[in-house]
């Protein structure tokens, strides 16, 4: 485990992101070592033996386990909901960071499901960004503590975490921030979020248009990027993201506003988000462009555009089915099933 130092100015952040801890080679090759006597086919059960082998070389242990499943939910607000880009007001914000710890949101219940630790944090008090069609939409200091929060939220012990998000209008946030790092416009980003009609996605490419002509001159620094189109709640899951790195932690993320919030870290770094596993293929326009520019395949793919982590908590039941067949399987020894003499062989 790295100690990574205090946010105090962007240039910390930038020498945080660019000085990443590497996985365990060593690890993986031990659990790839169990995963060939295992009385399957070789490499029959595909992307579940590489969740096994992900996990074990994050964790830095040839067994990887799953004690400690969390899941951290960051809210925040957005200035540019006055530029009508959701057809819910700002309150909703709270009022479902309220329900979240009353137990009634969907997450709740995917939580316990998944048997994970759910918490949800306000960042900056809900205190809206500014509107970034106008100004960026954080200032330095806003957008380190910010990033500051995610990265202290972080137990160091967790075994895996899963990342999610609310706040009115980070769709809008999202979508500006991808067009800002991978190119292309408002109406390439723009989508429905949490229910616009047609006109409203076309005034919301808008929006996105105006703030990526007023931003330009900063999108070669991703963190900029993030400072100037981002938001509070997108800055914290950042923040979350690094710490996991630091604190070897695998990583689900969620959806299109998690994966945007990510985005920077590996434009800054093309192997930062090496520690991550996308949970889910978010129904969102942008989220699946998202992905194949960070390389990432999602696990599901179920039409989810909820946010809160649904699509995290959901692929966590898929990891630990992943580790169940690793350690409870039989070797072929034990068993005394006669191995193949070929290279692989048909089930």
């Amino acid at each position: 485990m790295t100690a990574a130092p205090a946010f105090r100015t962007l240039t910390d952040l930038r020498a945080a992101c660019l000085h990443l801890p590497a996985p365990d080679e060593t690890a993986a090759r031990r659990i790839a070592e169990r995963e060939a006597t295992l009385t399957k086919p070789p490499g029959s059960l595909g992307r579940l033996e590489e969740l096994t082998s992900w996990l074990g070389s994050w964790q830095q242990d040839q067994t990887p386990r799953l004690e400690q499943v969390r899941i951290l939910v960051f809210a925040g607000n957005h200035g540019v909901v006055a530029q009508g880009v959701s057809p819910w007001p700002a309150d909703v914000t709270a009022q479902m960071v309220a329900n979240f710890r009353s137990g009634g949101a969907a997450i709740n219940q995917l939580s316990r499901i998944a048997d994970a630790e759910l918490r949800v944090i306000p960042v900056a008090d809900l205190r809206p960004t500014n509107d970034f069609t106008q100004t960026a939409a954080m200032t330095e200091e806003e957008f380190l503590a910010a990033v500051q929060t995610g990265y202290d939220s972080v137990p160091p012990d967790t075994d895996l975490l899963c990342l999610g998000e609310m706040g009115i209008g980070n769709t809008t946030a999202a979508a500006a921030l991808s067009a800002a790092l991978f190119g292309g416009g408002g109406t390439d980003w723009a989508g429905r979020g949490t229910g616009l009609d047609t006109a409203g996605v076309a005034n919301k490419a808008a929006v996105i248009d105006r703030a990526l002509t007023l931003h330009s001159g900063s999108f070669s620094d991703p963190l900029e990027c993030a400072r100037r189109l981002g938001g509070h709640e997108l800055a914290a899951i950042m923040g979350a993201v690094l710490a996991a790195r630091y604190h070897g932690v695998p990583t689900l993320l969620d959806g299109f506003i998690c994966t945007a919030s990510a985005a920077p870290l590996l434009k800054l770094d093309p192997a930062a988000l090496d520690h991550t596993r996308l949970s889910h293929c978010s129904a969102e326009a942008g989220h699946r462009r998202l992905a194949q520019e960070l390389y990432l395949t999602p696990l599901l793919d179920l039409g989810l555009r909820l946010g809160e982590a649904s699509g995290a908590a959901l692929a966590v039941p898929l990891v630990r089915a992943a580790l169940a067949c690793h350690q409870g399987m039989a070797t072929f020894a034990e068993a005394a099933v006669s191995q193949s003499s070929e290279a692989s062989f048909e089930a």
